[in-house]
């Protein structure tokens, strides 16, 4: 028997059915052998001085290796079938060191899809581990930790504990602080327009004015818009000139991850996370008419490229379902790459195409297909012809001042057949060159520039990838990342940095310009393009780096003024008598006992320096062990009662939630709901659970969601104080009286 090595127990179980008896497939569970957690895990060679990587498989990753090397022991043939990209090729290398085999004799197997053909197409076109890709991601692993390791000690020394910096991580806060900069520096600059509209209703802007180009901001006041507008009520005008061409909307590529992402942010309103947690099911395998199978091509790419089958039998439905006008006499290829692309990958397109949006309908969860339309469609209209218009324009000229209108007309909607358009026609009327033209009103109206907009998530891997920094896999996490640590909050799809990444940007700019440099970090981003090509050695990549770094880290340890807070306050300490500091948090300011770590004494205070003083809500319970008030408390496990004798008396009991039964019955499998209570609050679970995973915060009722590729139903809530239905699945909101009427 052969033994396949994936990464995930999802791919495992859909490569196992396609595959029988003859093999047996596990899964590594992602790296299974890295540097440790807890230390550096790098020596610098004396001699050579290159950076020598200390690789040890994690104690919770031990009974995974122990596993595979007991199949390994009993298998005919060990493939070696992680991700083809520069990771995957990686974890398929520590997998061989991990269970004591030569990387370069084990059979190295790679696939675009998880199909029955494309595994069998594989297991025919085996080839050997490649050591080019595997130092890429060495390298890559080990400047972040270089990085990670030795500069974020020192932001934690000068600046607040528990603070980080990285490679990528750094450079794209930078963007995010830069933008807000601008935001904040902004002064907003005066204009004006001269609102017109010719008979009958034709609007048109003014292009001209006593011989003078007008553009946006040319008209600064109101006395010049006050002079233009009385200037155009006593002009006469003739229709100068008419014209009519002939434009086109080109057919979009088909995804990549970065457009994918953005995409599903702005239709969908995805999070980067949620749509690659999404595409990797769809990868991976979900159920179709004809079994377990992948139904979209590898999720993390950088590519357009497009297998010749697959085109050819897209343009075979497009055919059918639309007509050959539609078809475009020869396929479409798409060429134009992200800068610094790598692996050789194809585009996200679906695997099956007789899988279409409405057969999934019936297979697919509503995210996954909300999704899957949005890739199904992207890869049909990429092959399809071309959207048509009919541009219109009306030049009305008078004797001191020009105005023009435009029209569109849409002649073949092309592939907005597919995807819709929210362009609708404005259609001019039928009118006459020398015709005289008459003015119907006309107005100044006052405007101010505005300053430019924060970034979201999707608009700012828009900005990484054509700066050439991070790599498909990168970008969700880098932005995850820069939340998780606080230094931005995301609202209302806005990233805002937060206090604390000024003061980290600024020092950086100023000790560590070349970490905080996107050409210097896109730079970086190509040399290991290079490794991975045979054009750079690794080792000289990562000493050239090392040595100047370390440099900079122990100027930076002399010469960065520390930015901690530890100013005495002239007060005791109401616990242990000792004084007390105001200090700076993640957070803001705050003040502490200058007794702590023994004591943990701390107030919170306000803008202004003042203690905002803690309103605790008493409950009706008495403590059962000192007989004091019991006191609401929040936790990381939610709300629960504490005695309000804390420390003297440290008895605490949880909430209990009043025990209450649904009479509708689980939406998912018929059982009873109950109220039940978590760290969120309480919520409606199943009894099932859990082999019944549903929840919901409000009641459910048994009204369904009508909502396209939404099975959920609709819970009653109130919604900025007024009464909605509100979807338990996809979370749209409906005003009660349209249910109701």
């Amino acid at each position: 028997m052969d033994l396949i090595i994936v990464e995930s127990p999802a791919k495992a179980r859909t490569i196992k059915n396609f595959l029988g008896k003859g093999y047996d497939v596990i899964a590594s569970k992602g790296h299974i052998r890295d540097l440790p957690k807890s230390r550096f895990g790098i020596t610098i060679d004396e001699t050579t001085h290159k950076l020598i990587p200390t690789y040890s498989v994690a104690k919770e990753n031990a009974p995974t290796v122990k596993e595979i090397k007991e199949k390994a022991k009993k298998a005919d043939t060990i493939y070696i079938a992680t991700d083809e990209d520069r990771e995957g090729e990686a974890i398929g290398w520590h997998i061989a060191h991990a269970i004591k085999k030569d990387p370069a004799t084990l059979p190295r197997i790679v696939f675009h899809e998880i199909t029955k053909t494309a595994i069998k197409h594989a297991l025919e076109s085996a080839r050997h581990i490649d050591m080019d890709m595997v130092n890429a991601q060495q390298a890559r692993r080990l400047l972040d930790r270089v990085v990670g390791y030795k500069l974020s000690p020192l932001l934690s020394s000068k600046i607040q504990k528990g603070l980080s910096g990285g490679r990528v991580q750094s450079s794209t806060l930078k963007l995010v602080v830069d933008r807000e900069r601008e935001i904040n520096a902004f002064v907003p600059q005066e204009y004006w327009s001269i609102d017109t509209a010719f008979k009958k209703d034709i609007e048109a802007n003014l292009i001209s004015h006593n011989g003078k180009k007008i553009s946006k901001l040319s008209i600064e006041n109101e006395t010049s818009a006050k002079e233009i507008t009385q200037s155009v009520k006593d002009d006469s005008f003739k229709i100068s000139k008419i014209e009519t061409k002939q434009r086109k909307s080109s057919t979009p590529p088909p995804f990549m991850t970065s457009t994918l992402q953005q995409t599903a942010s702005s239709k969908l309103g995805f999070t980067p996370k949620k749509t690659m947690m999404i595409a990797q099911t769809l990868y991976e395998g979900v159920k179709t008419p004809d079994g377990t199978s992948g139904v979209i091509t590898y999720m993390r790419t950088d590519s357009l490229n497009l297998a010749s089958e697959a085109v050819s039998g897209i343009r075979d439905v497009i055919s059918k379902k639309f007509g050959d006008k539609y078809l475009p006499a020869k396929p479409k290829y798409y060429t134009k790459k992200a800068k610094g692309a790598q692996e050789a990958h194809e585009a996200i397109r679906p695997t099956m195409l007789h899988f279409t949006p409405e057969v999934a309908q019936s297979f697919l969860k509503a995210d996954e297909i909300k999704l899957y339309r949005l890739i199904y469609e992207r890869f049909m209209a990429s092959q399809m012809e071309d959207a048509r218009f009919e541009q219109q324009s009306i030049t009305f000229e008078g004797s001191n001042s020009i105005f023009r209108a435009t029209g569109r007309k849409l002649m073949f909607d092309g592939f907005y057949a597919v995807t819709g358009t929210d362009d609708k026609d404005k259609l001019l009327p039928q009118l006459k060159e020398g015709d005289d033209a008459f003015v119907q009103s006309v107005k100044p109206t006052q405007h101010f520039t505005e300053p430019p907009a924060r970034y979201s998530e999707a608009s700012l891997i828009k900005k990484l990838e054509s700066e050439g920094v991070g790599r498909p896999s990168t970008y969700a996490p880098t932005i995850a990342t820069l939340s998780n640590r606080t230094y931005v909050t995301i609202e209302k799809k806005q990233i805002i940095p937060t206090k604390i990444a000024f003061s980290v940007i600024e020092i950086l700019e100023k000790h560590f310009a070349n970490i905080v440099d996107i050409n210097f970090t896109a730079n970086m981003e190509e040399k290991l393009d290079e490794i991975a090509e045979h054009k750079v050695d690794w080792q000289e990549l990562l000493v050239d780096f090392y040595d100047d770094f370390m440099k900079q880290i122990e100027d930076g340890k002399k010469n960065i003024v520390s930015l901690k807070l530890a100013k005495p306050l002239g007060r005791a300490c109401p616990k242990c008598g000792e004084e007390l500091l105001l200090r700076s948090g993640r957070y803001g300011n705050f003040v502490a006992c200058s007794g702590f770590p023994k004591c943990k004494y701390t107030e919170q205070i306000d803008e202004d320096g003042n203690k905002v003083e803690k309103k605790e809500e008493i409950s009706d319970e008495k403590c059962e062990k000192c007989g004091k008030e019991m006191i609401v408390k929040t936790g990381r496990n939610g709300q629960f009662l504490a005695c309000s004798g804390y420390p003297d008396c440290k008895n605490t009991k949880s909430i209990q939630v009043e025990e209450k039964v649904s009479q509708t019955p689980c939406p998912d499998c018929g059982g009873k709901l109950s109220l039940k209570n978590s760290r969120r609050g309480p919520f409606w679970g199943c009894e099932n659970y859990p082999k019944c995973k549903f929840i919901s915060k409000f009641e459910p009722t048994t009204i369904k969601c009508k909502e396209d590729g939404c099975d959920g139903v609709l819970a009653q809530r109130t919604y900025r104080n007024k009464e909605v239905f509100e979807c338990v699945k996809c979370k749209k909101r409906t005003p009660v009286e349209e249910i109701k009427g």
